[in-house]
């Protein structure tokens, strides 16, 4: 098994609702462009608006927000309430308190299997010096590294 990063993808849907959802799909491309990947099912609710904006933000969660993991994970649930976040590149929200974001612009989707790889093209991005990522593995969430 591999363990990943935890992201939360955040974008504005045209009719101006917030979209969002945990993902650990997530990957960098290239550098030159800057380029990074990640992947939705078909089948997910967000799918339209994800598929169809012009810009989404990869949020990267720090160790501290695995309560944020859960909540952007849950369906039938108001994800926002109380998510303080500041509007980036296309209304894309960003996250307060990540471990790092990438605003992208929405380049590319390929159609492979049972999900949609997206490949975005990074506009602006931003880190917290000194922040520690929250890690998944096995299908759990892991707050500290066990290394």
């Amino acid at each position: 098994m591999f363990a990943t990063g935890v992201t939360i993808v955040t974008a504005r849907a045209a009719n101006g609702r917030l979209v969002g959802l945990t993902a650990n799909s997530f990957n960098s491309v290239s550098l030159d462009p800057p380029l990074v990947l990640w992947s939705l099912a078909r089948s997910a609710a967000s799918m339209v608006a994800l598929s169809t904006g012009s810009h989404y933000a990869i949020n990267i969660l720090g160790s501290n927000q695995k309560d944020l993991a859960e909540r952007f994970a849950t369906k039938d649930v108001d994800r926002w309430v109380d998510v303080a976040f500041t509007e980036g590149y296309g209304g894309a929200p960003v996250l307060a308190g990540v471990a790092a974001s990438f605003e992208c612009f929405n380049r590319s989707r390929y159609d492979e299997g049972d999900h949609v790889i997206f490949v975005g093209e990074v506009e602006r991005c931003a880190h917290s010096p000194g922040a520690s990522p929250l890690l998944f593995h096995g299908g759990r969430f892991y707050t500290e590294h066990p290394l």
